[in-house]
């Protein structure tokens, strides 16, 4: 009887490897592991109950994750690079892919590739799970002959794009947040405690200071129908804008206004030149040529003015343009960028000189990041501070009025 088994094992450069391989034995899936290369340091049976098994939730359930799937590539090119034939090495790999999804996909190309089809075309039939980018790069490992080396490329670039992915998600999760936090303390504030203020100055029959009365009136509202209206609105309104950013032109309004944004706007375009590095480094030291890497990068690097910068380096490259001086003419591609494209040209090492760009904007980010976070932290908190505040003191203006008049003296 067959079983799942969870394991542990370091690879040739020792780096610890979790996954999960269907075997009848502890002994045989120790065999496996060591025909592929790894070091097994600690193997168990697996959990019998598998939540996702269960359940299917179309868009979540079956999503495969980028870390899977950087996994599963450096699982496959260790596998291939020990000299295991293409289809042994998938069947091997969808017995140990954690993922079920992934391992659904896994089994449909090793079936593609056994009817005689290369691997980059079984993989070109699931678009979901692997990009036009990995595609790529296989398709040139299979053309070059270093399919295991392509493959490790691609994790890397993959580990890359989920560690700069829980960057960005660092930068803005805190802010967003401590803003909802604001909301729900000031909605609560303003539906159950401002209502006894105003009953209280009702029956004093005094006129209410101004910023009282703009308290008291927004209070009415969101204690009445009027919430489900506003709501309602709110609602309808980043439907609208979700839709217009969808469009062409709403897509490239957007992404222009993103970089123009204080602060943040740095981040954007930073963002994108390492995506845009990165990307066509990555495809160019594969052996993938200039104009198919460039075409590739546009639609990958997540902003329709650096994608549009890219589009048109390729046009200028298929003209006998140089890549550096087709960039230079774009504002938003930094000058330390083009300088770089062009020694890489000059000298022959233009995948090599983006890599060195990619890494740099990675720092970058890293340090913006971290300037973000120290500076927001003090600057939420006083936001905070300030409209929980200005609710309390607009509420207890009346009060201080009525105090003088009732203090001896008083007017």
């Amino acid at each position: 009887m067959t079983t799942t088994y969870d394991y542990k094992v370091r690879d040739q450069e020792g780096k610890l490897i979790k996954g999960r391989l269907d075997a009848d034995s502890v002994p045989l899936v120790v065999t496996r592991l060591r025909e592929m290369g790894y070091l097994p340091i600690e193997i168990k049976q697996g959990s019998s109950l598998d939540l996702h098994g269960d359940i299917s939730i179309p868009g979540l359930t079956d999503r495969v994750k980028l870390k899977d799937v950087s996994t599963m590539s450096r699982q496959l090119s260790t596998m291939i690079s020990a000299g295991l034939p293409l289809v042994r090495s998938l069947s091997v790999l969808s017995g140990q892919v954690a993922s079920k999804p992934l391992r659904e996909t896994v089994l449909e190309v090793r079936s593609d590739v056994e009817r005689g089809l290369t691997l980059s075309s079984a993989l070109e039939k699931h678009p979901k799970v692997f990009s036009p980018i990995y595609i790529a790069m296989v398709r040139a490992g299979e053309a070059s002959g270093q399919l295991d080396i392509v493959l490790e490329k691609v994790a890397g670039r993959i580990e890359k794009q989920v560690e700069l992915r829980s960057k960005v998600r660092s930068a803005f999760t805190y802010p967003v947040v401590v803003v909802c936090v604001v909301v729900v303390i000031v909605t609560a504030m303003m539906i159950f405690v401002v209502p006894t203020f105003k009953h209280l100055y009702s029956s004093l029959h005094g006129t209410l200071p101004f910023p009282t009365q703009i308290v008291i009136k927004i209070s009415s509202v969101l204690a009445s129908f009027w919430l489900v209206v506003v709501l309602a609105v709110l609602v309808l309104s980043v439907v609208a804008v979700r839709r217009w950013k969808r469009t062409d032109k709403g897509e490239e309004l957007w992404d222009g206004l993103k970089l123009k944004v204080p602060v943040f706007g740095k981040l954007s375009l930073n963002i994108a030149i390492s995506r845009f590095a990165s990307t066509l480094s990555v495809l160019l030291q594969s052996g993938i040529g200039i104009i198919e890497a460039l075409e590739i990068t546009a639609a990958n690097v997540g902003n329709r003015i650096v994608a549009q910068a890219a589009r048109d380096a390729q046009l200028g490259v298929r003209e006998g343009r140089s890549l550096g001086a087709t960039l230079a003419a774009y504002p938003v591609i930094p000058t330390m960028v083009t300088q770089m494209v062009e020694t890489g040209e000059e000298s022959g090492t233009v995948g090599d000189m983006l890599g060195r760009v990619a890494r740099f904007f990675d720092n970058e980010i890293d340090a913006t990041v971290g300037s973000l976070t120290s500076l927001l932290e003090p600057a939420l908190i006083v936001f905070m501070g300030v409209c929980v505040g200005a609710i309390v003191v607009s509420l207890y203006l009346p009060m201080f009025d009525y105090v003088k008049l009732l203090t001896p003296g008083g007017s």
